[in-house]
């Protein structure tokens, strides 16, 4: 279970590092906007054009796939079964952030994804190298 954490950390540590990149420098926040601030932090999303959501997409399933691939390399056995609980466990932060952050609706095709991408990572992590 500690390659299941270790993927979880590393793979929020690439997600909030792209967030950051896309806030702060392709799509900054208008100064003295604080992006703790709820109200405000929506209020700067719903101003964005959907572009910006592009990145967000490609943090989120980095996030699923980095931390996936990471548990599963990291794992003894059952390697498939830990790459899948940290997608899982994005899953359900990307469930909860639909309902923190009002982002456009099509936002929510990235949900299935999260397991998709974890699943490749599992496949990718495991499969045999070759010469």
């Amino acid at each position: 279970m500690v390659s299941v954490l270790v993927g979880i950390v590393i793979g929020m540590a690439i997600n909030m590092l792209l967030i950051q990149l896309n806030f702060q420098m392709l799509f900054p926040m208008p100064p003295g906007t604080d992006m703790n601030n709820p109200e405000q932090f929506n209020a700067h999303v719903a101003g964005l054009p959907h572009t910006a959501f592009i990145v967000v997409i490609l943090a989120h399933l980095a996030q699923s796939f980095v931390g996936a691939w990471i548990a599963a390399r990291m794992g003894a056995s059952h390697n498939m079964t830990l790459a899948m609980l940290v997608g899982t466990v994005a899953l359900l932060g990307g469930v909860m952030a639909m309902f923190m952050i009002d982002g456009p609706d099509w936002l929510i095709i990235e949900l299935p994804l999260y397991l998709v991408v974890a699943w490749i990572a599992g496949r990718r992590a495991t499969a045999p190298l070759k010469p």
